[in-house]
């Protein structure tokens, strides 16, 4: 049996010691392979478009382009974008939601352990759940920019793309989703990308951002 090929990741971070150390982590496990690395933002966009990974493990915090800078240049310029996750030290800092809000995927703390970065790194990677759906939801929460009145689309979300919303912010998959609602996958599939429309976003991550600053999932 053939072994899919390994998951390409870039580390982009302005320390070194914090590179060397994700490098042993990430290279320990037969199906990741780290391509490149950058110390700034700028370098990052330059690696990435060189190397074309499938997972960025992005600073925020970074001289010169910072990493949500970084981030929203790779997703504008990259034709089939990696995704990324930013790697921060403290986990309701603004600009991590800010880096949310400019496409990350979702975001892992310094301090996690080996096996929650490699973990992270295959879910992104290969699967269609929510990273670590409890953090994303509460700083959502927390960060979110209230809105006088709903944006258009809320109007627009029919029952059961409001109800599959609901579920892509607990962080189920669509396997998951089918089940809960007692629906095939391929009709799941289909009102996530109706939701991603409508919401005009990119992926789950930002579909739950938006979410929650129009109100939605705060009783809305």
């Amino acid at each position: 049996m053939t072994r899919p090929a390994p998951i390409r990741v870039v580390l982009a971070d302005d320390e070194r010691m914090v590179r060397t150390a994700l490098r042993a982590i990430l290279s320990a496990e037969p199906d990741l392979e780290v391509v490149g690395e950058a110390a700034t933002g700028a370098e990052a966009v330059s690696v990435v478009r060189e190397v074309r990974p499938d997972v960025v493990l992005m600073d925020v915090r970074m001289p010169g382009t910072d990493g949500i800078r970084a981030t929203e240049q790779i997703l504008a310029t990259q034709a089939e974008p990696p995704r990324i996750v930013v790697v921060t030290t403290f986990e309701n800092d603004s600009y991590v939601y800010d880096a949310l809000r400019a496409g990350a995927a979702g975001f892992l703390l310094k301090r996690a352990d080996a096996e929650a970065l490699v973990q992270a790194v295959r879910l992104v990677a290969r699967s269609d759940s929510l990273l670590f759906p409890a953090a994303v939801r509460t700083l959502a929460a927390e960060h979110a920019r209230a809105r006088p009145a709903p944006p258009a689309w809320v109007a627009k979300l029919t029952g059961r793309e409001r109800e599959v919303l609901r579920h892509m912010a607990k962080g189920l998959t669509n396997a998951e989703i089918a089940r809960r609602m007692e629906v095939g996958a391929a009709t799941v599939k289909s009102h996530v990308a109706a939701v991603l429309a409508k919401t005009g976003t990119r992926d789950r991550t930002q579909a739950v951002i938006a979410a929650y600053e129009a109100g939605f999932l705060n009783g809305g």
